[in-house]
C-alpha cells in the first residue's frame, strides 16, 4: 500500500511525533477562537510552513488538499441558501488551515512513530479491555488507506469515462465501495495469515 510520507526530507522530519501532534492539537483548538486577521494569519502560517520543505514537497502537499472541494462547495452553496455567503469564509478556513497542518505533520512523520506513540499514549486503557496495538493498527490502516481509496477512486472515474460520454456522479459509487471491500479483506487477510493484529 501507498503511504503518506514523503520521501522529500524538510526540517519538520526531525521534530518530534509527540511534539507535532500536540501541536497539531493545540492548532486546531486555537482555529476555532480566533477570527478575523488571526484567522487570516493562521491560513498564511500554514501555507509558509509548507512551502519551507521546498516545491517538491509542497505540490503533493497541496494535492492532498483536494479531497476538500466538495466540503467547500457544499458549505458555500448551505452560506448562499442561508443568506450569508460570507460566512462561508472562516469555515473555509478554519477547514483549510486545520487539515493543511495535519497534512504537513503526516507528511513529515513516519508511520511508525504515530504508531508507537498511539500505543504508548492508549496503554492506560488495556485496563478497560482495549489492546494499544490494535489501536495503533487501525489508526495506521486509516492512514494507508486514504492514498489508495483517492487512487482506486480516480482509476474508476477514468474507467467510466471511457467507456461512456455521460458524467460518473453517483453512477461510480457502488464501485467504489465494492473496491473498497475488496481492499479491506486481502488486508484483513494478510493480517490473519501473519497471526492477527495481537
Amino acid at each position: 500500500m501507498l503511504t503518506l510520507t514523503s520521501p522529500v526530507k524538510t526540517w519538520a522530519h526531525g521534530v518530534r511525533a509527540w511534539v507535532k501532534l500536540a501541536t497539531l492539537c493545540l492548532w486546531t483548538v486555537a482555529l476555532l477562537r480566533v477570527d478575523g486577521i488571526w484567522l487570516a494569519g493562521a491560513v498564511v502560517l500554514v501555507l509558509i510552513l509548507a512551502a519551507s520543505g521546498g516545491r517538491v514537497f509542497f505540490a503533493p502537499w497541496l494535492a492532498m488538499l483536494r479531497p476538500l472541494w466538495p466540503f467547500a462547495v457544499v458549505i458555500v452553496l448551505w452560506q448562499v441558501w442561508l443568506g450569508a455567503p460570507m460566512a462561508a469564509w472562516p469555515i473555509l478556513a478554519r477547514l483549510g488551515a486545520a487539515v493543511g497542518l495535519a497534512n504537513a505533520v503526516t507528511m513529515t512523520t513516519e508511520l511508525a512513530e504515530i504508531i508507537a506513540l498511539l500505543t504508548r499514549i492508549t496503554r492506560p486503557l488495556t485496563r478497560i479491555g482495549l489492546n494499544p496495538k490494535v489501536l495503533g493498527l487501525s489508526v495506521a490502516l486509516v492512514i494507508r488507506f486514504v492514498p489508495v481509496m483517492l487512487q482506486r477512486y480516480d482509476q474508476i472515474v477514468l474507467a467510466f469515462r471511457a467507456r461512456s460520454p455521460r458524467r460518473p456522479g453517483w453512477r461510480i459509487l457502488m464501485p467504489v465501495l465494492l473496491a473498497a471491500l475488496d481492499d479491506a479483506d486481502r488486508v484483513a487477510e494478510a493480517l490473519r495469515a501473519r497471526g492477527g493484529a495481537g
